[in-house]
């Protein structure tokens, strides 16, 4: 266990450096589902519409 004093850790109590970062992650190799995204993206859209609508015929009604 290396030695903490009040500015840190002195040198040569740390560990040596890893020569790669990319070796210590795993890697996530998968294949999305393609045909799920499209879904939720005219969800979206519908309710966007809807919503645009709403604040239309609103402002509509508020001029009349």
């Amino acid at each position: 266990m290396p030695r903490v004093e009040p500015g840190g850790v002195p040198p040569g109590e740390t560990p040596p450096c890893e020569s790669s970062m990319a070796e210590a992650v795993p890697q996530l190799d998968y294949q999305r589902a393609r045909g799920w995204t499209k879904g939720p993206l005219i969800v979206i859209a519908v309710l966007t519409v809807l919503i645009a609508a709403f604040f239309l015929a609103y402002a509509i009604t508020l001029m009349v």
